[in-house]
């Protein structure tokens, strides 16, 4: 699904327009973001839980010239769904 599909879906159950309808969806996600940065996790009941997770350095290979390379250590997000919505898969 696109932004562009999304925002047709929610709008077709409302009586907003779609640049109002975009608009709420940007800000939904945006506080989302600011939500996992800040606190390090969303949690979204019968959905599932966004949680930040650290990586750990390691080395990696190039896979044209088989050289070792060096990967950084980094952080994620991992997404963990909700039994509600992992049983309807």
């Amino acid at each position: 699904m696109t932004k562009a599909e999304l925002i047709e879906a929610i709008q077709a159950h409302t009586d907003a327009s779609k640049k109002t309808t975009g608009e709420i969806i940007d800000a939904v996600f945006e506080n989302v973001k600011k939500s996992i940065k800040d606190e390090g996790r969303f949690s979204y009941p019968g959905f599932g839980t966004f949680n930040t997770r650290e990586r750990k350095s390691r080395t990696g290979r190039n896979p044209r010239t088989s050289a070792a390379i060096n990967i950084s250590a980094s952080k994620t997000v991992a997404f963990k769904p909700a039994p509600a919505f992992k049983d309807n898969l």
